[in-house]
């Protein structure tokens, strides 16, 4: 992939476009792009069902977006943009951009690797200095490790967290990098591994984050259900972590 795509089509305003009046903040330096489907039943979290209910799944997805997009609201010096699939048309897009005040970006590209490449391309250089996109199905991201991320490509070329896996939860660039989305198989437990590799034979400066499990299988969500019980866990939002509670419920029931 070469050239300069055009940019992604963005549902509503610009997040820079604040003026410079006395008492607004900055402009940020760095975009946090979440990329995120919309909870279409049937469609997200597919390989929980069985035994999941196609709704429970939707169900549980959503509110996972949810707790990211929460997160990121305290987080300084970055804007926050959704990059939604399968269309930013979707309802449920535009009640997030309602309620928490973020343009919503088209993931453009018929797989993961192209999308993401299309979405740096489209933030980086005018007007970021930075970008980061990071996936929705971690509960283990917080504010904290996100402003990590953020901080760390002020002297690095690329950023990754790295999944139990073998995927990445969040990618960092400080400048496009079509080769590092090239040739990868996605969805299998290779893709941290070959992006590492590819960094290292195009000289780039790798920070490495903290290892973290993605919500993909039922023996995910039971670690994940385990974990939801702990009063002190910050994993998870009061609203997930009732909806684990329940989940873990209805499964006893159909066992």
């Amino acid at each position: 992939m070469s050239g300069n795509p055009a940019k992604a089509r963005r549902i509503g305003s610009s997040p820079r476009g604040q003026g410079h009046n006395r008492g607004v903040r900055p402009p940020a330096s760095t975009a946090l792009i979440v990329f995120a489907k919309a909870p279409v039943v049937g469609q997200v979290k597919t390989r929980l069902c069985p035994p999941l209910t196609p709704d429970e799944a939707a169900s549980l997805h959503g509110s996972l977006v949810l707790d990211l997009l929460e997160r990121c609201q305290s987080l300084q010096g970055c804007d926050r943009i959704l990059a939604g699939a399968p269309t930013p048309d979707h309802p449920f897009f535009g009640a997030m951009k309602t309620r928490f005040k973020i343009p919503i970006w088209e993931q453009v590209g018929e797989d993961l690797g192209v999308r993401m490449s299309h979405a740096f391309q489209s933030a980086l250089g005018s007007p970021y200095q930075s970008a980061i996109i990071i996936g929705t199905d971690i509960p283990g991201i917080t504010a904290p490790l996100m402003t990590t991320a953020c901080k760390s490509l002020h002297d690095h070329d690329l950023v990754l967290g790295p999944t139990v896996d073998g995927g990445y939860y969040l990618i960092g660039l400080r400048s496009p990098v079509p080769e590092l989305f090239a040739g990868i198989p996605w969805s299998t437990e290779t893709v941290c591994s070959l992006t590492q590799e590819k960094a290292q034979a195009l000289g780039l400066s790798v920070k490495m984050l903290p290892m973290l499990r993605d919500l993909d299988t039922i023996e995910d969500l039971q670690v994940f259900i385990q974990e939801s019980k702990y009063l002190k866990s910050q994993t998870f939002s009061v609203r997930t972590k009732n909806v684990l509670q329940e989940l873990e419920k209805r499964l006893s029931t159909r066992q």
